[in-house]
């Protein structure tokens, strides 16, 4: 890990904990840690591992692609690429349609 990515990554995991109105408790039961884990991570004393950020990307309703995103700037735009693919996926003809002459509009 850089120097970097350390920096942002135990302060972004807090914004997002702070942002859901959840305590350093109610996440440590949520994903089955201690609130001391939690503590280390928002300090950058510890990382967590892929199976917790799985969970901790549930638990504070985004992507797993987009919490890493969010933590690492080099990963940023293809975490948004493919949020972005993923939502257009969930939508019907008639909205992607709509959605394609929204971008010829915009994109003019």
């Amino acid at each position: 890990m850089d120097n970097q990515f350390e920096d942002n990554y135990g302060a972004r995991i807090k914004d997002l904990r702070i942002q859901m109105g959840l305590t350093q408790n109610q996440v440590a039961e949520a994903l089955n840690v201690t609130p001391g884990y939690i503590s280390n991570v928002e300090n950058n004393r510890t990382a967590m591992s892929l199976r917790i950020l799985t969970y901790y990307a549930k638990l504070v309703g985004i992507s797993l692609d987009s919490l890493v995103g969010q933590v690492e700037p080099e990963y940023q735009a293809a975490a948004l690429d493919n949020e972005l693919m993923a939502k257009i996926a969930k939508l019907d003809s008639n909205q992607k349609i709509k959605l394609l002459k929204t971008l010829d509009l915009w994109m003019d």
